[in-house]
């Protein structure tokens, strides 16, 4: 992938003076997990305005016409899952660090009244159905994606919580054809969360389309992204090289 235009390289130190100043700031309107506390380092937390956020995406062109939508398990996107089981929009989520693979939620399939418990992990058991990859490219395109993040640029560098989730989900879908170069990537932050200097991204960090605040909708222009590809040089030793998605691409390519 080409990087986008930055000012400065995505270093682990920029990273990590970013985090450490956004991790601080988020304590003021973060909602703490009941499993993880504060500790920002292990879950991407859901803040004050979220909801907000998820108005801000319903309006946006992509999200109207799309008839797939992928949506990451962060806490930060749960109500966006709510939302978008009362639009009738089919999602598609990744299991909690990818370790299950994927779940596929009809929204026929939920009870009105039980959307907020189906929006959750835990309810996103019950209710979506667990796909291998072969089945979620038959589902078809998805064409829009919508992630939460420790912090993006304003040129749209995202990162989270530095596992590298997010751009091996992206590359998964892109390589089984069920995302490409017309699919849009939304990032939902707090505004504390928006790092307001352009930064350049290494060339497995996917670039997001839009920067979605409790305040604001702020497209990011010239985005440059090519087609995701799994880099199976840095998966090896890691434990996402025994995932069950991967280890299924692996024999699909064999």
């Amino acid at each position: 992938m080409t990087p986008p235009t930055g000012d400065g390289p995505l270093t682990d130190d920029v990273q990590a003076r970013h985090r450490e100043r956004i991790w601080e700031a988020m304590r003021a309107v973060a909602r703490p997990d009941s499993r993880f506390h504060w500790d920002f380092s292990s879950f991407i937390a859901d803040f004050e305005g979220s909801d907000r956020c998820a108005e801000s995406i319903r309006q946006l062109d992509t999200y109207r016409s799309a008839e797939r939508i992928f949506i990451t398990p962060d806490n930060s996107t749960e109500v966006l899952r709510r939302v978008a089981m009362a639009d009738g929009k089919a999602f598609v989520m990744s299991t909690y660090g990818i370790r299950r693979g994927f779940l596929i939620l009809n929204p026929a399939d939920v009870p009105p009244a039980e959307r907020s418990y189906a929006a959750t992990l835990d309810g996103m058991d019950r209710y979506g159905r667990p796909v291998d990859m072969a089945a979620l490219a038959r589902w078809g395109h998805i064409g829009l994606l919508v992630t939460g993040g420790s912090a993006v640029s304003t040129n749209g560098v995202r990162f989270g919580k530095g596992h590298g989730y997010f751009d091996l989900e992206w590359a998964l879908l892109c390589e089984i054809g069920c995302a490409d170069a017309t699919s849009e990537i939304v990032d939902v932050v707090h505004d504390c969360q928006v790092v307001d200097e352009p930064l350049q991204g290494a060339d497995h960090d996917v670039p997001v389309d839009w920067i979605v605040t409790p305040t604001r909708t702020l497209p990011v222009h010239n985005v440059r992204r090519e087609i995701g590809r799994v880099r199976w040089e840095m998966l090896a030793g890691t434990e996402l090289a025994t995932i069950p998605p991967i280890l299924e691409l692996q024999a699909r390519q064999a």
